[in-house]
């Protein structure tokens, strides 16, 4: 899910420029873990959550060796080629202007001492800048090799579903973000050649297709007309519904025995964010089988 970013005037925001230097100044800030909890939580807002990709994203890699990023950089980064300042100036490329830079971390071993005073070396973490050369960079091309797109069949009882809902958002295929943007009614979602098996692709187009029907001029939901802080209960609740509700529509297509252990282990992420409060599942799924009736063209006197 899109929901409307923090004011940027407060402190803290993300939309500030973490520094105006570059490749081999890498930065030791006492502020770094909350750099990059800032900056997952901005993912996880803008509806990526990065622990959940069904689909083959072709992530971040480095630009120079086409090395995948790992850990923590896999979340931070979206997808992409990445090379710092010193590189792309070394490389006749030019950062385009207004382009904010993007960190990826690393542990540093430097030298300290233990308790008794003997040498020991302490990691500490640290952060370097970079680019997306595709989008921020002009003057350097692509190093990535595609890769091969895998071939699946539509399932004809999921596609049904999806045709038959009326007045649905516009719905585009880019890879590696799965999202409802309430601001602009639209869905995107990888193609379906972008997933191992064809029922992860309709599990997380219906996932997107419930949120969307929280749309004011639809179900007007409270977890999508009002904006709602990651980590909130009416956030958390509309991530519930919106699983559930898939769920119950990979049901009604045939295919939730192959999406059902992602649904349960993502429904169970959130009930932890819930603490662990299951009287939400109940309402959750009220209003999940509304949205799926609603999406099926269902009308139903709750």
């Amino acid at each position: 899910m899109s929901w409307k970013q923090r004011n940027p005037d407060k402190a803290g925001s993300w939309d500030k420029p973490l520094s105006k230097t570059f490749e081999g100044e890498t930065h030791m800030a006492v502020n770094v873990y909350e750099i990059v909890t800032e900056r997952i939580i901005k993912k996880l807002e803008s509806g990526v959550i990065p622990w959940r990709k069904p689909w083959n994203s072709c992530g971040a890699v480095n630009w120079e060796t086409q090395r995948e990023y790992r850990g923590i950089n896999a979340m931070l980064l979206d997808p992409g080629e990445y090379a710092t300042f010193n590189k792309i100036k070394e490389s006749g490329g030019k950062v385009k202007k207004g382009a904010k830079a993007q960190i990826a971390v690393f542990w540093k071993m430097i030298d300290g001492e233990d308790s008794e005073g003997n040498p020991k070396k302490i990691p500490y973490l640290r952060y370097y800048s970079v680019f997306e050369i595709n989008s921020q960079v002009e003057g350097m091309d692509s190093k990535r090799k595609d890769k091969e797109a895998l071939e699946h069949n539509p399932i004809d009882s999921a596609e049904q579903i999806k045709e038959g809902y009326q007045h649905c958002p516009p719905i585009t295929f880019a890879p590696g973000k799965a999202f409802y943007r309430p601001s602009t009614d639209s869905i995107s979602v990888p193609a379906i050649t972008d997933y191992h098996n064809p029922e992860e692709f309709y599990s997380t187009m219906f996932h997107e297709m419930v949120h969307s029907t929280g749309h004011k001029n639809r179900l007007n939901r409270s977890g999508i007309i009002n904006v709602a802080a990651f980590g909130s209960e009416t956030y958390s609740k509309e991530e519930l519904v919106a699983e559930i509700g898939a769920a119950m529509l990979c049901t009604v297509a045939g295919i939730d025995q192959t999406t059902f252990e992602n649904s349960a282990s993502y429904v169970s992420s959130w009930l932890r964010v819930l603490k662990g409060d299951n009287k939400m599942i109940v309402t959750a799924a009220s209003q999940a089988q509304k949205a799926a009736d609603h999406i099926r063209g269902i009308a139903v006197n709750y």
